[in-house]
């Protein structure tokens, strides 16, 4: 009897799924990739990615269709030549002070692509190329479903430990990351997340794939009962989840997952109204039994949070009572405003990539103290990424960073709805570009990571799906 030959592509299949898995796990665990010491090694371990993508690209080619792959990253090269070019051309130059050297503008016309910093914006670059190419891999090497849901399930699974890490930290009143082995001036840390929102946002994300396991492994239980089902150990994962933005401090992405999750809910209940309108029952019994339930969710986590979530409220209102007295957004606002009048002098091309932290201080007009440290307000990150976007890239490398997503969809025209796995996916996506219109998500290495990563399983995932298959659980009654 004749061995089964191994699926062509497989081995690079596997290499690609274990090197994001590691790259992922690792980002997350060390400081969410924001500590500085840690970036090289990331973008080293990145390079990897990098090289994978030819071999990805050849087991890719195997397969009909292939060429319309690699023809969506033409974005990805445009992206990398505006960045490359504008490094010809340095924004600053050193010169010499008392107190050692220091950067000086140099004069540079506002039409011709420059970096301020050009060792900035390589190394900035090498980092971000390692990150979407290892994720853009999935789509090239990943042949199955399966493949792609345990990347899935590796991911939540990785969140949930940090979760229980982080709430035990939170618990045993740790003053910094690691049970307060690690000291960080922010106060609001969580778990190996050095800045709240960041891990917030990380949460939205992780809580969304949870959310697309959990519903995708209900809507396939013929005649098992959910509370001993995997579906029902997904849920549970999932409350893990949520209950931490509002435990770290996050109210923006507290907020954000009240979002996911209600959709989530509503979606539920209008799919359990159907399916028992369908066999001439009442829905109300089971939609009772949740709600109840999610009380009790709601109890556990003020339990749990009640301390920090009365902070952050009583931080809230002063707040509002001290924007009212101002008659505007306050720092905020003169944050986005000096962004915006960075942006404006070098429109079309921007100061270069990582530039805002050298250039700003030329903009910032925050010169008053900060009440805590009696120090002036200086700004690593606008507060904004769109707008930093535009700051650092300027309109044309914004629209290229945009088009890097926008383009691979076009990859699904033509199809059927995505399954809830990729669904939920793109909604966790896009509550997260959403919310960098007034946060800077995307200045988290360990967010943009599982960004690019969840974005491309949903596509690798959609693009899998079986247009008959889906035809076919189209018409099976719903299954909540």
């Amino acid at each position: 009897m004749s061995e089964p030959q191994p699926r062509p592509g497989a081995a690079i299949e596997r290499l690609v799924l274990v090197h994001a898995g590691i790259f992922l796990v690792g980002t997350t665990w060390l400081f969410g990739g924001n500590a500085g010491w840690v970036r090289p090694y990331l973008a080293a371990w990145g390079t990897l990615g990098i090289a994978l993508t030819p071999f990805a690209a050849a087991a890719d080619a195997r397969r009909p269709g292939s060429a319309r792959t690699l023809v969506v990253l033409w974005p990805f090269l445009l992206f990398n030549a505006l960045v490359l070019v504008s490094c010809l051309t340095p924004g600053f130059h050193r010169v010499q002070g008392t107190g050692g050297d220091l950067l000086a503008l140099t004069p540079v016309p506002s039409w011709r692509p420059s970096a301020a910093v050009p060792t900035a914006a390589l190394a900035g670059l090498w980092l971000f190329d390692g990150i979407y190419l290892s994720s853009f891999n999935l789509l090239l090497a990943v042949r199955t479903r399966a493949s792609l849901r345990g990347l899935a399930v590796l991911a939540v699974a990785n969140a949930v430990v940090l979760s229980v890490f982080g709430t035990a930290q939170k618990l045993a009143g740790a003053q910094g990351p690691y049970f307060g082995l690690v000291r960080t001036p922010q106060k609001f840390f969580f778990s190996s997340f050095i800045y709240h929102n960041h891990w917030g946002s990380f949460a939205v994300l992780m809580a969304a794939a949870c959310l697309g396991l959990v519903v995708r492994q209900a809507r396939r239980m013929r005649g098992q009962t959910f509370f001993r089902s995997s579906a029902m150990a997904g849920l549970v994962a999932v409350l893990f989840i949520a209950a931490t933005p509002p435990l770290s401090g996050s109210r923006s992405c507290s907020a954000l997952m009240v979002v996911l999750l209600g959709g989530a809910f509503l979606g539920w209940i209008a799919r359990v109204a159907r399916k028992r309108t369908y066999l001439n029952e009442s829905p109300a019994p089971p939609i009772l039994l949740a709600v109840v339930a999610v009380v009790a969710a709601l109890a556990g986590i003020w339990y749990i949070s009640r301390d920090t979530i009365e902070t952050r409220v009583a931080a809230t209102e002063q707040q509002i009572s001290d924007l009212r007295a101002e008659g505007s957004l306050g720092q905020r606002s003169r944050l986005y405003g000096d962004t915006w009048l960075m942006a404006r002098d070098r429109l079309w091309f921007g100061w270069g990539m990582a530039s805002y932290p050298y250039v700003f201080p030329i903009y910032n007009s925050q010169d008053y103290p900060n009440p805590v440290d009696n120090l002036q307000n200086n700004y690593h990150d606008a507060h904004n990424d769109w707008l930093q976007s535009v700051a650092e890239h300027g309109v044309a490398g914004t629209v290229a960073a945009g088009l890097l997503a926008l383009v691979p969809l076009s990859l699904l025209r033509g199809r059927p709805r995505p399954s809830p796995l990729s669904s939920y996916l793109f909604a966790g996506c896009g509550l997260i570009a959403a919310y960098a219109w007034v946060e800077f998500p995307f200045g988290n290495v360990a967010v943009v990571l599982c960004w690019w990563l969840c974005f491309f399983i949903a596509l690798g995932y959609a693009r899998l799906d079986s247009p008959a298959r889906q035809r076919g659980a189209q018409t099976q009654p719903p299954n909540p």
